[in-house]
């Protein structure tokens, strides 16, 4: 069995569900020790139960609880910025708080989480960061105009970092996956129905008719993407924004 990960340590933040939990799954697969972090201690330690991963509980817009979560796992080889959230409202509803909010935990989380672990990569002459941004790193979603746009950010920052740790064998990308089978979609489902006087079916339907093969992504197919970009054989990519999305983008 190939295990071109072995002897990494692989860290994954919001990695006890969904598209994290996914991506934990697979890096394990390819030998990576895991190491989550979550704010959900119930749904963390039954992750890293099943993974034999290591954790610890932060709310990732904490930045002093992020940092020293950071530091109790030690070394990271993989980082892999995955915590995040929507909000979704007409732009008229959103207030300067709702930006805010969607800035910490889409952004700034991941840059203080790159801060955290960028020494020790370079002092070892490896590392892979790769931030889970979204299609709406790419383009337009309406009624989602802070999250669009701090996931954008996301995607800036990720261009901009590569350049600075490409001499240090760090690489540094972004996948992009679009509505994906999650948690997070269904209660974005649950909202349009609520909303519009649909079955959560159809709202489950709407979200997916924006994807070309008319489905949702499988939380699958965007941790082998993530998986992928952490071999050492990527080394020459890096400061790309991966759309996961059947063609959407």
């Amino acid at each position: 069995m190939s295990v071109p990960l072995r002897g990494c340590t692989a860290l994954v933040t919001g990695g006890a569900k969904g598209i994290g939990l996914a991506i934990a799954r697979r890096l394990a697969a390819d030998g990576a020790a895991i190491a989550l972090i979550g704010r959900d201690a119930v749904a963390l330690e039954q992750a890293a139960g099943a993974l034999d991963a290591r954790h610890a509980v932060a709310d990732v817009t904490d930045h002093a609880a992020l940092r020293d979560a950071i530091a109790s796992i030690g070394q990271v080889d993989i980082l892999v910025n995955n915590a995040g959230a929507a909000i979704s409202k007409p732009f008229a509803k959103h207030t300067a708080a709702d930006f805010d909010a969607m800035l910490a935990v889409n952004l700034l989380s991941a840059v203080v989480a790159c801060q955290a672990v960028l020494p020790g990569m370079r002092a070892r002459g490896f590392g892979r960061i790769v931030s889970i941004a979204s299609t709406a790193g790419l383009k337009g979603y309406a009624y989602a105009t802070a999250y669009v746009a701090a996931k954008h950010a996301l995607v800036g920052f990720t261009r901009a970092l590569a350049l600075e740790t490409v001499r240090d064998g760090i690489t540094v990308n972004a996948v992009c996956p679009g509505f994906t089978d999650t948690d997070m979609v269904a209660r974005a489902a649950a909202t349009i129905a609520a909303a519009g006087g649909r079955s959560p079916d159809e709202a489950r339907g709407l979200l997916a008719s924006g994807n070309p093969a008319g489905r949702l992504v499988r939380p699958e197919e965007v941790a082998a993407a993530v998986a992928f970009l952490c071999r050492p054989d990527a080394s020459a990519m890096t400061g790309q924004a991966i759309a996961v999305a059947c063609g959407e983008v």
